[in-house]
């Protein structure tokens, strides 16, 4: 494995953005060619307006996309090599370094409060309501942490609800069945209950309770191998931040054509995501959290501790594109 001085010499050796900008008007036979295992929602609206926009093909890159339901499906898919770069939250990049496999963490691009959507029959009006009800989450994903936390805030535990394992897309069905009186998710799932079940379907307050994170995430070999295209990729992801926040409507129109949400309903939710590349203090402190629980809980392979995030937050591609978002009081 190379060193970490030598793969900064490399990343070093990629202009900013001139010459990641060499890729305008390349023939389709010189672009990079890289696969994305991207989780198909608005939380990886960067990457996808860096798709339907060209910025990838602008900075000199061919990427092409196989979409997945969940972050942990994405990371589990680039660990197995079936895909090069995933969109992930932070509980799978945990669950992976705690299996001791060698990811590199390269950005955050998004983050977002997860929610909790009710059953009306229910009368869950509090967080305290939540006892003996049934809960769907989804296990080794934000989730699920989201879940515990949202169980402590109420004064109960794991032992005073039933859980119920669900992905997020078996949610609503779940709900309007009646198998479960309420889930833990992420949007546009919630939004999507609301405008499926209207008044029978209610939401509950757990604002600023638990926001998660969505990264991108590579194997420490493919950074150490293909510098230039993940230094690529984040110079797209950051030029579709910046189209982002100037063409709010039209950003919508895009990631909701993509997601097969409609246009008026993400709107309603649009605010509830922040488009942000960099790496920065509260990343680092989600991702120790996250471990943290781990441990607590049992949730990690036998004999894991915690992981030394110093070998699994690569700041070196980042910090070449724009230093000033890579703000870390301390290394990792």
């Amino acid at each position: 494995m190379r060193s970490k001085t030598a793969l900064r010499v490399v990343l070093l050796a990629i202009s900013a953005y001139a010459g990641l900008n060499s890729g305008a008007g390349a023939k389709a036979e010189d672009l990079l060619k890289a696969r994305l295992a991207q989780n198909l929602g608005p939380i990886s609206g960067l990457a996808i307006v860096a798709k339907a926009k060209d910025l990838f093909a602008k900075q000199g890159l061919d990427i092409s996309v196989s979409n997945f339901t969940s972050g942990k499906q994405c990371l589990d898919t680039v660990v197995g090599g079936g895909a090069d770069i995933a969109t992930t939250a932070e509980a799978p990049v945990t669950a992976a370094a705690m299996a001791q496999q060698p990811i590199a963490f390269v950005a955050g691009m998004e983050y977002s409060d997860l929610k909790t959507m009710t059953a009306a029959s229910a009368a869950i009006k509090t967080k305290a309501d939540l006892r003996g009800k049934r809960i769907g989450f989804t296990a080794g994903t934000g989730s699920e942490v989201y879940t515990t936390v949202l169980l402590k805030a109420a004064g109960l535990t794991a032992k005073d609800v039933t859980l119920v394992n669900l992905r997020p897309q078996e949610m609503l069905p779940a709900l309007a069945a009646g198998s479960i009186d309420a889930f833990d998710t992420w949007e546009p799932h919630v939004a999507n209950a609301k405008k499926a079940l209207g008044e029978a379907a209610v939401l509950l307050d757990t604002k600023g309770l638990y926001s998660e994170t969505f990264n991108i995430v590579v194997m420490r070999s493919y950074l150490e191998a293909n510098p230039a295209v993940v230094g690529k990729f984040l110079a797209a992801l950051i030029e579709a931040e910046g189209w982002v926040k100037a063409h709010p409507d039209e950003a919508i129109d895009i990631i909701a054509t993509a997601t097969g949400m409609k246009r008026d309903e993400l709107a309603l939710i649009w605010s509830d995501y922040v488009y942000h590349v960099r790496i920065d203090d509260k990343l680092l402190e989600t991702l120790k959290t996250h471990a943290a629980w781990r441990l607590d809980t049992g949730n990690h392979p036998p004999g894991a501790g915690m992981p030394d995030f110093s070998k699994i937050v690569a700041t070196a591609p980042l910090k070449t594109l724009d230093a000033a978002r890579v703000t870390l009081s301390a290394n990792p």
